[in-house]
């Protein structure tokens, strides 16, 4: 790979930027310094300023989105999660993406990553990976919620296909865990709504294996993961 390439693809600078970029920083390649945008090299191989290339092989990072922050690009819709990323990682080629989204109001557990295929496989409803979703609701949540939502009965309004079986768990009378294996707009507001029970607050907890409470995290900040973590 061009060395302007690699500048590119990893968010230091565009391809354009790359001869100015690289008079300002330190770049080296097994041991010795690059001058050239054309010079060829290996991600692996290259230190900037001293340290390695950031997540050669792809980024994945595990994200505690506090409320109050949209899954968009778009900075006009005020704030957004990528704010609280680093600002290479905002750059990068592919771009850095959230896996699926969580509403504005909707707190939790979100993967970011640059692998188009890790999306996929995490979003697609064959491969059946569990989301689960803690709720508070404004009404009492009626105990047969629990059935119909097990069912895959239960379709919301505009929607031609009923949801698929999810597991509800009523943790108290206005308090549950929903697991999904979907995820339709609203999803879990848009069901737990449909039984009379209104969400106050919603948080992700889980993405398949893994959970926020292992995770440690702080609303806004984030972590490496691996994909073999999920």
């Amino acid at each position: 790979m061009r060395l302007d390439a690699l500048l590119s693809r990893y968010g230091y600078c565009s391809r354009r930027e790359a001869p100015g970029w690289i008079k300002r920083h330190s770049v080296t390649s097994g041991g010795s310094a690059c001058a050239n945008p054309a010079d060829k090299v290996q991600a692996e191989d290259v230190l900037i300023d001293g340290e390695p290339v950031e997540f050669p092989e792809g980024l994945y990072a595990a994200l505690h989105k506090p409320a109050g922050y949209t899954c968009s690009h778009d900075e006009e819709e005020g704030d957004v999660i990528y704010d609280l990323l680093p600002f290479q990682w905002r750059h990068r080629n592919p771009a850095v993406s959230s896996v699926g989204r969580l509403d504005k109001e909707t707190s939790g557990l979100l993967l970011i990553t640059d692998d188009g295929k890790f999306i996929h496989r995490m979003t697609s409803p064959r491969h059946h990976v569990a989301k689960v979703y803690e709720a508070a609701t404004e009404q009492d949540i009626p105990a047969e919620a629990v059935e119909l939502f097990a069912a895959g009965t239960l379709t919301l309004e505009g929607e031609r296909h009923p949801c698929a079986p999810a597991r509800l768990e009523i943790l108290e009378p206005r308090r549950a865990l929903l697991t999904l294996t979907e995820g339709k707009y609203h999803q879990v507001r848009r069901m737990l709504a449909a039984v009379g029970a209104p969400v106050a607050s919603l948080r992700r907890v889980s993405i398949g294996r893994l959970k926020l409470e292992d995770l440690n995290l702080e609303p806004g900040a984030w972590t490496p993961i691996r994909p073999d973590m999920i």
